[in-house]
Order: C-alpha cells, then sequence, then structure tokens
C-alpha cells in the first residue's frame, strides 16, 4: 500500500467516525437516498480511493459471502450481502429480473453498533459505478505505470460509459475508440466522452481493428445471442483486458481463446468466476485450465500476488461483481449525502429487537 493511500485511508477513517457519530445523535429514522441524489453526490476520484482502500484491507471471506441466486417460474431474484471492513456499516443489495424484464435495484446499510437500518438506497446507478471503480482499481495494478494507453471500450451502454470514465480517471488514457453495432450511439459515446474528459475518443465501425491496436480492452456488452463480443485473436502481446458482462452460466462475452491467452487473470470474487460465469464454463468445456493463473483482486492490490510478470503478457481483469464493492460504494454515497444534506428522512421507525 502506498503512502498517500495510507494518509487517505486514516482522513477518511477520522471523517467516516464523525459522520456516523452525528448521525447516530441526528437521525431515530432512516433516510432514503434516490438515484438523483446518489449521482449528485457520486465522484470518481472518491470511489476509486474508496475501492482501492476496500481492496488493500484484510479482506475475510465471511466479510463478503458469494452472492445468493434464487430462480424459479421464469424469474430471478440476487442478494448479495456484506459487512464494511471499517466496522460502521453493514448490508445488502437487492434486485431481481421479473417476468417482464424489468427490476429495481436496493440497496439497505445498517449499522454495526446498533443493528440499526439507517439508510435505503436506489440503487440503480451504484452496480455500474461500483464495477467500473474496482476494474479501474484492477487496471491501474495491471498496466505498466506511466504508460500513456490506447483503450478500446467495446459497448456503449451504461457499463461500457461508467468504465469510461473510471479509467480516464484512474490511468492515463492517451486516447481511445468505441465500437457499438448501432452507428449511432457509438458516435454519441465518442462525443460525450471527448467532452467530457478531453480524451480524444473515435467511434470504430470494426472491433478487431480497435483491439488490435489498443493497449487495454474492455468488454462490457453481450451479444444478444450470446455470442462473444471479443476474441483471443485480435489481441495482441502486452494487452490488458478487461471483462465484466458474463455473470451467469448462459452468458457469454469472451471465447476460449482470450482465457488460454492470459498469463494472469485476476477476480474480484475467483470461485465464482471460476465456476458460474459462463465465459469461464466455456473455457473448460474446451478443454482450457486456467485455476493455476486465477487470483484475487484484493491479493494483487496488497501485493501479495503479482499481476503482470512481463511487457509482452495478456493479462485479465474479469469481475462477477462482489457484495463488498456494493456495499462500499453505497457507504460512501451515504456519507456524502450526509455531509451534504442531500437525502430525505423517512416517515417511519422500525421497532428494534435485541437478541439474547
Amino acid at each position: 500500500m502506498t503512502e498517500s493511500l495510507r494518509r487517505a485511508e486514516t482522513s477518511s477513517a477520522e471523517n467516516i467516525d464523525a459522520l456516523i457519530s452525528e448521525a447516530r445523535g441526528k437521525h431515530a429514522n432512516p433516510v432514503f437516498i434516490s438515484a438523483e441524489q446518489t449521482e449528485r453526490v457520486f465522484d470518481w476520484g472518491a470511489a476509486i480511493d474508496c475501492m482501492e482502500a476496500t481492496y488493500a484491507g484484510e479482506l475475510d471471506d465471511a466479510l463478503s459471502p458469494p452472492r445468493v441466486v434464487a430462480r424459479g417460474n421464469d424469474v430471478w431474484f440476487r442478494a448479495l450481502a456484506a459487512v464494511s471492513p471499517n466496522r460502521h456499516l453493514m448490508g445488502a443489495k437487492l434486485f431481481g429480473l421479473g417476468r417482464g424484464r424489468g427490476t429495481t435495484y436496493l440497496v439497505a446499510l445498517f449499522d454495526q453498533e446498533s443493528g440499526e437500518l439507517r439508510v435505503l438506497i436506489d440503487a440503480k446507478h451504484l452496480t455500474a459505478v461500483r464495477t467500473a471503480a474496482a476494474s479501474a482499481v484492477a487496471v491501474k495494478y495491471l498496466v505498466q505505470p506511466e504508460t500513456d494507453l490506447v483503450a478500446t471500450i467495446l459497448g456503449s451502454g451504461t457499463e461500457g460509459q461508467t468504465h469510461a470514465r473510471a479509467l480516464a480517471t484512474a490511468c492515463r488514457i492517451d486516447r481511445a475508440n468505441v465500437y457499438s453495432p448501432t452507428v449511432a450511439n457509438r458516435e454519441v459515446f465518442a462525443k460525450s466522452f471527448t467532452e467530457e474528459t478531453g480524451v480524444p475518443c473515435q467511434a470504430i465501425s470494426d472491433p478487431a481493428e480497435g483491439v488490435r491496436n489498443s493497449d487495454l480492452v474492455v468488454a462490457a456488452a453481450r451479444s444478444f445471442d450470446e455470442t462473444p463480443i471479443l476474441l483471443g485473436a485480435w489481441l495482441r502481446p502486452g494487452t490488458t483486458v478487461v471483462s465484466i458482462g458474463s455473470t451467469l452460466p448462459e452468458q457469454r462475452e469472451i471465447d476460449p481463446d482470450c482465457v488460454e491467452f492470459a498469463s494472469v487473470i485476476v477476480a474480484d470474487m475467483p470461485e465464482e468466476v471460476s465456476d458460474q460465469t459462463g465465459d469461464m464454463l466455456n473455457a473448460s468445456e474446451a478443454g482450457i485450465r486456467f485455476e493455476n493463473k486465477l487470483i484475487s483482486l484484493s491479493d494483487l492490490v496488497r501485493g501479495t500476488e503479482l499481476g503482470r510478470r512481463s511487457d509482452d503478457d495478456i493479462v485479465m481483469y474479469k469481475s462477477v461483481g462482489a457484495a463488498v464493492q456494493d456495499i462500499a460504494i453505497a457507504e460512501l454515497c451515504y456519507l456524502n449525502a450526509l455531509e451534504s444534506g442531500d437525502y430525505a428522512e423517512m416517515p417511519f421507525e422500525l421497532s428494534k429487537k435485541f437478541m439474547t
């Protein structure tokens, strides 16, 4: 861990202590933070620092257990629960896919001291930003330091947009490409990204050409028929790959060659990535062994495992999302909202039960 990160952690811990203590005395009832309010209090630099500090600490598996997915009747429901390692809050993110293909996202945070519900957050935007913040941390540790990068983003939707902005904050992006099969979408993405960040971004019509000329490739979309959108044959030596779109067994985003060509695969949840994602299951079915090159994001950040070992290595970050990411970013939004006053007091009080 760097000295600057240690100083940031100490300062942040003192600020968190003060805000939580104030909230305990001021708010008898839980508060609510809307999707619009989370956007107003969100900051990329703070989110990435928060995620790096989270993974730099001791992350016991019990603090962030595997997700739970319930399935049946053509629907599914997912729960991700975690205890924040800073000893203040704990909670869960809940969401499901209904038969009408719609969903809502909710994060509930509880006080570790009293056990009381502190905040409910409309988490519509949190999944994309926490995923991008974690990816930015991984890339920061995988790319060559002080290198001007050419990046290609495959996907112009929410995940592609948040990843582009997070990576532009954490890394030195010299120029970027974006591919989407919809011409208008990629052109709008390129224009808005350039205007917002000052990084030249080009909308491209050939994803293979973009990938072949890039140092950093982000796969942030899936095709409608689950055909992989990124092929290992396109990757040149030294490429850093981020893949975040395949989180369930039936989903595909990268082909088996990507897995085979990677010298190191960093995962936020190694067992879930290995056993529950379609990309890795597909690679296993193709006879590709990857267990010996799979390491955790926590070990990468803490320096107990090496990421890139040579300039020519193809290295990959594969994400399914982790509960501790959701809780860390939700906690940051809650604290920012407390500081700015951008929240709503809820008109009810939950009954409290003492356990023996």
